[in-house]
């Protein structure tokens, strides 16, 4: 690719959230376009395809993956075909964002794990955009300063407005509080080791069979906790806060107070409504920071053993969820591509 050439990109599945990073790599960020679209579900794929201008469309990644104009790859199918999905970019030696979840669960994870390790380099980052997201930023920065002391405890909210028709309680984890298994992760530079999830009655608006709310208590290798109230159905608005408490001081973020009102009596602002809302800005510093590594050929941000390491901790906290008490996280030995 010469120096000045945007970077072509293949986008794997034209779900919301693919077609979402079409859009945005088309209208939004700088220096890439996309060069191919791919979809199992031809029509769609051309729908989306025609929205960014007509660029190529396939129903088999690795074929597209094969086109002369294809530099990177941008995955936003269902976890279930990222495996799949990385092995052809190995196999083609393609730089990946892939969304989370890396894959849906441990095994197959640790098996990209030892095939990027392979490969002896770094080709994949995972979509964890809240790493991305100003005030989880200015939080993760405050605390490496050390000025607030150790971090003792992690206070994390995750609420949504309603939760889709085909939601399991297991997703609660998986799709959810998988964000917040990453954010402990980075914010405490710290393992999870045991998972907890606690169930209080079903709130009355969950449908029928939907364990939610639940809360979710993380240990970590470093003595902290870290927990999750994960609140699925909540009825009202879309909210993500995390409070640290540390030894001296204690940081929060995510009362969105970007803007009050005081007027007839009243005072307050607004309630984003979805994660396309809330952190649309943290998905384009997202991209636009991988396509930026990429054209200067590294690898940045959340890897390979972040996803695996995430994939861990939800899969224990699924078997707390079933079988109720503490359960412990396996993780393999960290290779030392990741550090």
């Amino acid at each position: 690719m010469p120096e000045s050439a945007p970077l072509g990109v293949a986008v794997i599945g034209t779900g919301r959230m693919g077609a979402d990073h079409v859009r945005r790599i088309q209208e939004v960020i700088s220096g890439a376009r996309v060069t191919v679209v791919v979809d199992v579900d031809e029509e769609r794929a051309k729908a989306v395809a025609a929205r960014a201008g007509g660029c190529a469309v396939h129903t088999d990644p690795a074929a597209a993956m094969a086109s002369a104009d294809v530099d990177a790859v941008l995955v936003a199918s269902p976890g279930p075909a990222h495996e799949a999905a990385l092995m052809a970019a190995f196999a083609h030696d393609l730089p990946v964002l892939c969304e989370k979840p890396l894959t849906p669960d441990a095994a197959s994870a640790l098996r990209l794990v030892e095939a990027e390790q392979a490969l002896g380099r770094r080709r994949v980052q995972v979509g964890f955009m809240r790493r991305y997201d100003p005030e989880y930023a200015r939080l993760k920065a405050l605390l490496e300063t050390g000025r607030l002391g150790r971090p003792l405890m992690l206070h994390n909210r995750h609420r949504n407005v309603a939760s889709p028709d085909f939601f399991t309680s297991e997703m609660l984890i998986t799709d959810s509080v998988a964000h917040e298994v990453d954010v402990t992760r980075w914010l405490l530079g710290h393992e999870i080791t045991a998972v907890t999830v606690l169930r209080p009655a079903p709130s009355a608006d969950a449908p029928e069979g939907l364990a939610d709310p639940q809360f979710v208590v993380l240990e970590t290798s470093g003595g902290a906790l870290s927990d999750v109230e994960i609140f699925v159905n909540c009825g009202f608005g879309y909210q993500v806060q995390a409070e640290a408490v540390c030894e001296r001081g204690t940081a929060r973020i995510g009362d969105a107070h970007d803007l009050v009102t005081a007027t007839a009596g009243r005072w307050g602002g607004s309630i984003a409504q979805d994660w396309t809302e809330r952190f649309a800005d943290a998905y384009d510093r997202e991209v636009q920071a991988w396509v930026d590594a990429t054209r200067r050929g590294e690898v940045t941000g959340p890897g390979i053993w972040d996803g695996y390491a995430a994939a861990a901790v939800c899969e224990a906290g699924i078997r707390a969820l079933r079988e109720g008490g503490r359960v412990t996280v396996e993780l393999a030995e960290r290779p030392a591509l990741y550090g």
